[in-house]
This record gives structure tokens, sequence and C-alpha cells, in this order.
């Protein structure tokens, strides 16, 4: 018997890639009481995983004393020209280092007790975007808006 006559009773191979596909990335964080699964999608866990990289101060995280940030050491110094440019270069280089993002808008103002950081994320191979906005406070840490 020939087998172009045989039949292949299976789902539909292009419905079950398109559901598929609709979420780029998938990972996981305990940090959102509020999200009952656990599990984070696309730009969430692009966020959260950026955010833990500035949650590190540079030099901090054992084997790897690059990995981190150093807004923290410079966070009551005047913003400076040279101060603004040293934390430019170094906002950019984490936003680069995930290489699911293209960091388009960087603004670094500064306030009182700190800075306050607001990012613009572009999702590589798409045309989604995400804003970020962070606040480094000397006295209530990191935040975010």
């Amino acid at each position: 018997m020939p087998y172009k006559s045989i039949e292949i009773n299976s789902p539909d191979p292009v419905q079950e890639q398109a559901a598929k596909t609709s979420q780029f990335y998938v990972g996981f964080s305990s940090l959102d009481l509020a999200n009952t699964t656990s599990k984070l999608y696309d730009f969430d866990l692009i966020k959260q995983d950026i955010l833990n990289h500035f949650n590190t101060r540079k030099g901090e995280r054992l084997m790897n004393p690059m990995f981190g940030t150093i807004i923290w050491d410079l966070l009551m110094e005047p913003l400076t020209p040279q101060t603004k440019e040293v934390l430019n270069k170094d906002i950019i280089s984490i936003c680069s280092y995930d290489p699911r993002v293209i960091p388009t808008k960087i603004n670094l103002t500064e306030y009182p007790t700190g800075y306050i950081i607001e990012l613009t994320l572009k999702l590589k191979g798409t045309d989604q975007q995400s804003n970020m906005r962070l606040t480094f406070d000397q006295k209530a840490g990191l935040g975010i808006q």
C-alpha cells in the first residue's frame, strides 16, 4: 500500500505554533504577591531581570565582579556632567546586557535624595516598546513607578 493514502490525525501545527509565539519569553518570580502563578512573560520578565541588575552593586556578585551598577556608590554625589556621563554609560551597559531588548531612550534626573531614571526599551525583532521609571533613593532604596 503506498504511503500517500496514510492519514495522520494530529492537531493543526499552525494553530499550536501561533498560540506559543504570542508570548516570546517565559520566566518565574516570587516577588509579586499579586501574581498567583509566579509566571512572568515578555516585558514583565525582562523588567524584573533589569531590576535585579540595578539592585546589585558592582562587585557584589560572587565570581562576576563586573555585574551590577555603580549608581548606589554615586547616589549622593552632585550630578555634574562627568557624573552624568559615567551614570549614563553604566545604565546603557546594564540595559544592553540583556540581549532581548534595545534601550531607545534614557533620561537621568536628580532630586534631593537620589536619581530618577526613565527608560524606554524595545523588544528585539518586534515593534513592541515599554517604559520603566526607577527611583534610586538614599533612604527608600530602589522604587518602581
